[in-house]
C-alpha cells in the first residue's frame, strides 16, 4: 500500500496514477496537511503537495497541486525562498510543466 494511502486514507484521490510517474517519491506524513512527493532535477529538489480535490477539506486556500523548490539538509526538506514554483488544480497542467524538466533527467539521488 502506498504511503500516502496509509497516512491519508485508501480513498484519497491524487488525480493521477502514481505508478505512471516513478520519479515521484512518496514522502507523505500524517502530520502534514496533505500527501507529498519529491523528485530531483539536476541539483534542485522539488516537493509536490497534492491537496484534497474537495475545497471544503483543504486547510489552506491554495490550488490542489503545489510544486515547491526545496533543499534537503540532514534528510529533511526545507523550503527555498518561500516561493511556489507552480500550482494548479489538474494534473494535466502539472504534466505540461514537468515536461520542461524531463530533458534535465528527472531523478532522485538519495
Amino acid at each position: 500500500m502506498s504511503l500516502y494511502k496509509q497516512e491519508f486514507g485508501q480513498d484519497f484521490d491524487l488525480g493521477f496514477d502514481l505508478k505512471e510517474h516513478p520519479y515521484l517519491i512518496d514522502k507523505s506524513w500524517h502530520n502534514d496537511l496533505c500527501p507529498s512527493f519529491y523528485f530531483k532535477v539536476d541539483e534542485q529538489y522539488y516537493v509536490l503537495w497534492v491537496d484534497y480535490a474537495d475545497e471544503e477539506r483543504r486547510e489552506e486556500d491554495t490550488s490542489m497541486k503545489l510544486l515547491m523548490r526545496e533543499v534537503m539538509k540532514n534528510r529533511k526538506f526545507m523550503l527555498v525562498g518561500g516561493k511556489i514554483a507552480f500550482q494548479c488544480d489538474f494534473f494535466t497542467e502539472l504534466e505540461e510543466w514537468l515536461k520542461l524538466y524531463q530533458t534535465s533527467n528527472l531523478r532522485v539521488d538519495i
